[in-house]
């Protein structure tokens, strides 16, 4: 009787066992790795925008015509993210002044239904590009950064890019023909969210970039050419021009809508040093860095692109620069 209990309790004891290891190997989360399967969401009709926006619609842009154009009618939303100081001192009626680490929240308590576009705008475009994209990826399809800036609104407040245009030639003497290949797929980065799902994954990845702001996710020409072997170079714009006027030396070129995903050359992009992506004016650069750091990639726009570097050259070739045609000279309030 006795061995007949000690039998039982042994059975007994072994399907608790059994049953408790089973249900804790079922509770545990699924190992994936976050980054992928963020680009995979991103890349994929089930994103929030319904397309791969990088390889798609990205930049979204507005002049600062048009903003003017639509705001006499009410049809765009303007969302300012300079210093309340700056806005103080100037801004475009109606505008509305919020931080950065804000415009998520902010966008979510605005009903946006009778509003045509959403224009966000702050110093020279740059940072309000780089807003724009996280709320895009985000699924906010109406949201545009203003091209420019407010330097694009009135001589006022253009001191930025006259600075940055008029010490635009420091760096042509260097840019090159020399081409450098990409290296061989790797890994993705390391993230860890904790979250499993591509919508879950890019929630937590917005949040992180909206509270970091835009200085992390950018870096001066300066120090670039200060710490050339420091940084994988990524020039964003055509063949054809990375070749003439050429680039910066060491660059890699990645075509604008091509390059950039998961069967093409994302994954030569390294994870072991921060990539440095220029455009022709810092802009495009931005929405395109805003994409790389919710991967995980340590990216950083380089401010004011070939604007900042060769802008004669850019001229010549007929490339996207500022100039004073792009100063509008609208009025504005105080």
């Amino acid at each position: 009787m006795k061995n007949t209990k000690l039998l039982m309790l042994s059975i007994l004891f072994a399907i608790f066992f059994v049953t408790s290891c089973s249900k804790s190997e079922d509770e545990t989360p699924p190992q994936i790795n976050e980054s992928e399967t963020l680009a995979a969401y991103l890349e994929s009709t089930g994103s929030p925008l319904g397309k791969d926006y990088v390889n798609t619609d990205m930049p979204s842009m507005i002049g600062a015509t048009e903003v003017k154009t639509l705001n006499e009618t009410n049809q765009v939303y303007i969302i300012d993210v300079r210093s309340a100081a700056d806005f103080a001192l100037g801004h475009i009626h109606n505008a509305h002044n919020v931080a950065f680490a804000d415009l998520l929240t902010h966008i979510k308590s605005v009903s946006l239904t009778s509003y045509t576009k959403v224009a966000i705008v702050c110093y020279t475009g740059q940072t309000a590009s780089y807003g724009a994209s996280i709320l895009r990826l985000l699924g906010y399809d109406k949201v545009y950064a203003m091209k420019w800036g407010m330097c694009a609104w009135h001589n006022d407040f253009a001191a930025k890019w006259n600075t940055a245009i008029a010490n635009g030639n420091a760096y042509a003497a260097q840019f090159t023909a020399t081409a450098t290949a990409k290296g061989a797929a790797g890994s993705m980065p390391v993230l860890s969210t904790g979250k499993t799902t591509g919508k879950d994954i890019l929630d937590a990845r917005a949040a992180t970039l909206l509270a970091e702001g835009f200085t992390p996710a950018s870096v001066s020409n300066s120090a670039v050419f200060g710490a050339l072997s420091t940084y994988y170079i990524v020039n964003y714009w055509p063949a054809d021009q990375y070749a003439d006027p050429g680039h910066i030396p060491g660059a890699t070129q990645y075509t604008p809508k091509a390059s950039i995903k998961l069967s093409a050359d994302l994954k030569t992009l390294p994870t072991n040093k921060p990539i440095a992506v220029y455009c022709y004016t810092g802009q495009t650069s931005a929405f395109l860095s805003t994409y790389l750091r919710l991967l995980g990639y340590d990216a950083k726009s380089l401010l004011y692109g070939g604007n900042g570097m060769i802008y004669d050259l850019m001229v010549a070739k007929s490339m996207t620069v500022f100039n004073a045609a792009q100063i509008m000279g609208y009025d504005y309030d105080i």
